[in-house]
């Protein structure tokens, strides 16, 4: 499904800084961004038509990984270069990736993903909602930036080239309503406040990672195994979003470390109780009425109650808990598999742990979490998270360190 040479570069990300130039209040760091830009690019998409979901996750997935590798390249740079040696660059960034995506889904994703670069005339629209979304999430974080750099010379140049740049995507109507900060520009701006919020927030951690940041990478995990399995692409889309947005209720409730969620007697079902009222209250409102149910289905409300991972289908208006998600392989159930879902969010409460390990930097906390993680990974539908944490983890420990880079914008 998917190995540790390519976990590895999606997990750099998160020690890629951004805007490192500027003076700063937060560490604002790719991965961060990346995730941002993908909810924003979901809202935006809801209001157009003819998007083709599986266009819009994969090229996201390709563009965030020819990402990782020009990273070393002013962004500004990398455009202009682009625009006369595209061919030369897009040979390099595969390359480079080449044999950690090889074996990934028997090669037809590195096919694609070569094909992406080599074919600006393919996922047009979804490109181009992409690049709306990625401004937004630029402009978003711009906003931090401005707040401690007013006293250089150039940041009222820099404003200004930021604010016009919005023209340029006014025909999306989610951009319009996202820049004239209507209701979706509060989930907006909530969910960027997730990148505050730090994963093993009781124990020092490199890298550190983002509630955000966590929840794209277990939506790009999602996205691997659905793929492995043969996934129908409404399945594909259902899993990837709603790992992308399984920890959005965190931005209102706060993370509750799992051993104190479910080590004290009914305290997960007062939080998930406590979460639908918060979502119901804060988040439905501002998102369109025409989104609600399916929104509500992603996140995993049914009926009275919230659960993420569980199984479930959709179907005439009803939702369905179900044991076995590849019994309804077709796009007409809206499958969910939830259940594996959760082993995605496991293998990457892993990684982060495994990760820190590998670089010196371990606790009581990080060693016991490891272990306990670790129990409870299994095998779903033929894949075996289990084995792929036991590589991961032989991996990281060695290969030691990864390469931490910097970046700008």
């Amino acid at each position: 499904m998917i190995n540790p040479k390519i976990i590895d570069y999606i997990f750099s990300s998160a020690s890629i800084q951004r805007w490192n130039d500027y003076p700063r209040m937060v560490e604002l760091v790719e991965l961060d961004k990346q995730a941002h830009k993908l909810i924003i690019a979901y809202f935006i998409a809801k209001f157009e038509k003819d998007v083709d979901y599986n266009y819009l996750i994969e090229a996201a997935i390709f563009e965030f990984l020819r990402r990782v590798v020009v990273t070393d390249i002013r962004p500004d740079v990398f455009r202009n270069a682009l625009q006369k040696r595209a061919k030369e660059i897009n040979s390099w960034v595969v390359a480079n990736l080449e044999k950690s995506l090889g074996e990934i889904n028997n090669g037809i994703f590195l096919q694609k993903f070569e094909e992406y670069l080599n074919n600006p005339n393919i996922y047009k629209k979804e490109r181009f909602i992409l690049k709306a979304a990625s401004y937004l999430s630029t402009r978003w974080e711009f906003s931090i930036v401005y707040q401690t750099s007013t006293f250089l010379s150039d940041i009222e140049e820099v404003k200004k080239s930021v604010e016009e740049e919005i023209e340029d995507y006014y025909e999306l109507i989610g951009v319009r309503k996202i820049a004239l900060n209507k209701k979706l520009a509060k989930v907006v701006d909530l969910s960027g406040r997730l990148r505050f919020q730090k994963r093993w927030a009781q124990t020092p951690r490199i890298p550190e990672t983002s509630v955000l940041g966590h929840m794209l990478t277990v939506a790009i995990f999602a996205y691997f195994y659905s793929i492995e399995i043969n996934a129908c692409p409404k399945r594909i889309e259902n899993n990837f979003f709603t790992s992308l947005f399984h920890d959005l209720p965190e931005a209102l409730t706060r993370d509750i470390i799992t051993p104190v969620k479910y080590s004290v007697d009914d305290l997960s079902d007062i939080i998930a109780e406590y979460e639908i009222k918060k979502i119901q209250d804060a988040i439905l409102p501002n998102i369109p009425e025409f989104m609600h149910d399916e929104f509500c289905y992603i996140l995993g409300m049914y009926k009275d109650s919230k659960d993420e991972f569980a199984n479930r289908i959709y179907q005439n208006g009803e939702i369905n808990l179900v044991d076995d998600v590849s019994k309804y392989n077709m796009d007409k159930y809206n499958a969910i598999d939830g259940e594996a879902l959760k082993q995605c969010d496991k293998l990457s409460a892993f990684v982060e742990a495994s990760l820190s390990i590998s670089h010196g930097i371990k606790s009581k906390e990080l060693i016991n979490g490891k272990k306990q993680i670790m129990k409870g990974l299994k095998e779903i539908n033929g894949i075996n998270f289990h084995a792929i944490a036991t590589k991961i983890d032989e991996e990281f420990c060695t290969t030691g360190q990864t390469q931490v880079r910097m970046d700008f914008d």
